[in-house]
């Protein structure tokens, strides 16, 4: 399919600060089919906001029938401008990342999923994904029950409960009972998630993946997890990775996310059997 680019301002709102965000958006077209309708995606970008790399990949996805949100994380503080990724652009980004609140994170998700089911062209049906910050968002943003679907890639400050600035209010340190961060809310999420990290991953060890899946595993989130031998953080990016871009594990984890959107985003489910499955077990 062709894609046409094009973005939108959006008005958000959050601790009575008003700010613009804007919305970069992918969109698929089907020659002599103008009311074709597309099921959305939000696409949440590293802490450099949204570069060349996070572009192509938003093209990739919208190629294959989707429309994509792509929002400016920082509006907040800077504009739209993706940083650059150098030293002085990884530091901004890293101090911008926890100096945003989790509730403007929040408000940032819920204005992308309203933009996306504003279009005539929209089917109605979201997911998300992301990757580094942004995994964590597409992750965090599938609390939203509007969400039926996320791929994470290497998401970070997950298991370490470090987006945002700490409050005494956040009582996490000491137990999750009042906690506002992700990884004590995954209860709340009602569609499936997949989540793709590389064992090599600096940002995020053995233990922190393990903390993940467990956590996953008893709140009862349909999920798939994938880790991949050799890949580090940031295997994805196509430029300037720092010598970690893998293409061929980038592939195979793109069909990981066009199975998982195709299925639950493309194809009328119906209404789910809560009934326990029961599977055989045979040889």
């Amino acid at each position: 399919m062709l894609v046409n680019e094009s973005h939108v301002d959006v008005q958000t709102n959050v601790d009575g600060k008003e700010t613009s965000m804007r919305i970069f958006a992918f969109h698929p077209t089907i020659s002599q089919y103008p009311n074709a309708r597309f099921p959305g995606i939000v696409l949440f970008s590293e802490i450099y906001q949204v570069t060349g790399p996070v572009a192509r990949f938003a093209r990739q996805i919208a190629g294959h029938g989707y429309i994509v949100a792509a929002p400016s994380s920082y509006h907040d503080f800077i504009g739209p401008e993706a940083l650059p990724y150098d030293v002085p652009g990884t530091d901004k980004g890293n101090e911008l990342k926890i100096t945003k609140t989790l509730q403007s994170y929040d408000a940032d998700s819920r204005k992308a999923v309203d933009y996306l089911l504003s279009l005539p062209t929209c089917n109605g049906r979201i997911g998300t994904t992301g990757m580094c910050l942004g995994g964590h968002l597409a992750l965090r943003a599938t609390l939203d029950p509007r969400i039926s679907a996320g791929v994470s890639y290497f998401a970070t400050d997950v298991h370490s409960r470090t987006l945002g600035p700490y409050t005494a209010a956040d009582t996490s340190v000491q137990g999750p009972e009042n906690s506002t961060h992700t990884i004590d809310r995954l209860g709340e999420i009602k569609g499936e998630v997949a989540m793709i990290f590389g064992i090599k991953d600096t940002h995020v060890p053995d233990e922190g993946r393990d903390l993940i899946r467990q956590k996953l595993r008893s709140s009862g989130t349909a999920f798939s997890f994938y880790e991949f031998a050799w890949a580090q953080h940031a295997f994805i990016r196509d430029e300037l990775s720092k010598g970690r871009y893998d293409p061929a594990i980038t592939k195979i984890c793109f069909e990981v996310l066009v199975e998982l959107f195709n299925r639950v985003l493309k194809t009328d489910l119906g209404p789910k059997d809560a009934t326990p499955e029961k599977v055989e077990h045979f040889c």
